[in-house]
């Protein structure tokens, strides 16, 4: 099982930011920051430590379900739970005859 941790490098496969790739800046729950990918302007007030305030671009967070782990520099795989041949197969039914009684 792959997971995506902190500084892994993935690709995004879904949404407008499709194709393009960045290294995992933070988790959130089910969301994930990717550098340089859900580009963001913010507007900041004066203060302290900014003082000339002004605006800034941040990453805002994408749902990871919309990432998948890069093998190479052009290869993604996705993340989560691989699945066997014996686990995917429904648990069978026992068969049951039924039948009309007659009198």
């Amino acid at each position: 099982m792959t997971a995506i941790k902190r500084g892994t490098k993935v690709m995004v496969i879904a949404g407008d930011h499709k194709g393009k790739t960045g290294k995992v800046l933070n988790l959130v729950g089910d969301r994930v920051v990717v550098e340089g990918v859900n580009m963001h302007k913010k507007c900041l007030k004066k203060s302290q430590n900014n003082p000339k305030g002004g605006i800034v671009e941040i990453e805002l967070s994408i749902h990871r379900s919309n990432v998948a782990l890069l093998k190479n520099d052009t290869q993604a795989e996705s993340a989560g739970k691989k699945s066997t041949a014996s686990e995917s197969k429904k648990p069978a039914k026992k068969a049951t005859k039924q039948t009309k009684s007659s009198k």
